[in-house]
């Protein structure tokens, strides 16, 4: 037989598949149709956000995934507009995809939109944003695990007692399902003080969040630990804390990881301490993934869940972990997760 790209690339996921106990119902290096044909596949990308590193991950990571199935993909961007991302899947729906990704959103505006796709027949999944949909895959970063992890390491480093300012913004599901896990902590642990809670998602992101966090170490000046669950949220943060001197009294955690990122928890007394976080390029992928498998008449799961991975200031020193793609080689479970990869399913390039 002849080792074809495809094929090599279909027995190593099969390989992944069967250390997973993933079902693998097709034989390796066969590609199901759809995908037999897989240049007359055409799957959409519906954004919601996309401002930040890690919208800029998750798309290279679709595009890639999408590259090596072969399929044509769109992209369109609301640029946080909620009845524009609703009118952008119509426009998906009108140009005749086969599947749609929705990536972020508000349920209010994108339930009746996804519902829309499956009533003409198009496969659908989500990325946090919850559609409310039994037929549609939740693809999920494991949030309320995004948000444990960066609190276990608050309170290994600062104790059971502080008071923290909290970065929230409510109806984003990521968001919101990490607000659940912080709700939880300050039940566990009473001897944490909320002692104010702000956000916004106006962009650009970190420079308004930035603008609120001055008002608030203004008016809470013994704030010691600051719950910034969103990169783009720490980084305003940050900015904040750098300005008013107050990098080496308050810690930040946060979730989600990029270069940039990375750079600024590396730098002399930063008060960036810890980050939980997927990689968002192999988030991109396993979307395409589950999507991809749905089209060929398999199942990926109603929650499909990407396991995080905790990464510290000290970490990163240690490893000399200065990028992403240091990250990746230097934490192999951060490079690659095996969810949504049955045998047939061709891999990026490693």
């Amino acid at each position: 037989m002849k080792l074809t790209r495809r094929i090599v690339l279909g027995m190593a996921g099969g390989v992944a598949a069967l250390a997973t106990g993933f079902a693998t119902p097709t034989f390796a290096g066969e590609m199901p149709a759809p995908f037999d044909n897989a240049g007359d596949v055409k799957i959409a990308l519906v954004r919601y956000l996309s401002t930040g590193d890690f919208f800029q991950a998750y798309l290279s990571g679709v595009e890639t995934q999408a590259a090596a199935l072969g399929v044509d993909l769109r992209v369109f961007d609301s640029r946080q507009d909620a009845a524009l991302q609703a009118d952008m899947v119509d426009q998906a729906i009108a140009l005749g995809v086969d599947g749609i990704i929705i990536q972020h959103g508000l349920t209010e505006s994108m339930q009746e939109a996804a519902q829309r796709a499956i009533d003409a027949g198009i496969k659908v999944v989500a990325f946090d944003v919850n559609v409310e949909n039994p037929a549609i895959p939740q693809i999920e970063q494991s949030d309320r695990d995004l948000a444990r992890l960066a609190l276990e390491q608050a309170i290994k480093d600062n104790g059971e007692s502080w008071k923290a300012g909290y970065v929230y913004v409510a109806g984003i599901a990521p968001l919101d399902r990490r607000d659940e896990t912080w709700v939880e902590f300050k039940a566990k642990y009473p001897g944490i003080e909320e002692a104010a809670q702000f956000g916004t998602l106006d962009n650009p992101i970190a420079n308004s969040v930035a603008n609120q966090a001055r008002s608030v170490l203004q008016a809470n000046p013994d704030i010691t630990v600051m719950f910034a669950p969103y990169d783009e949220f720490a980084k305003g943060v940050k900015i904040a804390v750098d300005e008013a001197g107050m990098n080496e009294q308050i810690k930040i955690y946060s979730a989600d990881v990029s270069t940039a990122d990375i750079s600024a928890m590396r730098e002399p007394n930063s008060a960036w301490a810890a980050t939980a976080a997927t990689n968002p390029a192999v988030v991109g992928e396993v979307s395409v993934r589950a999507l991809a498998m749905m089209l060929a008449g398999e199942d990926p799961g109603h929650n499909v869940i990407i396991p995080p991975t905790l990464i510290t200031q000290a970490m990163l020193h240690d490893k000399d972990i200065k990028n992403m793609e240091e990250l990746s080689a230097k934490l192999p479970q951060f490079a690659h997760a095996d969810v949504a990869v049955p045998a047939w399913m061709p891999l990026p390039p490693r």
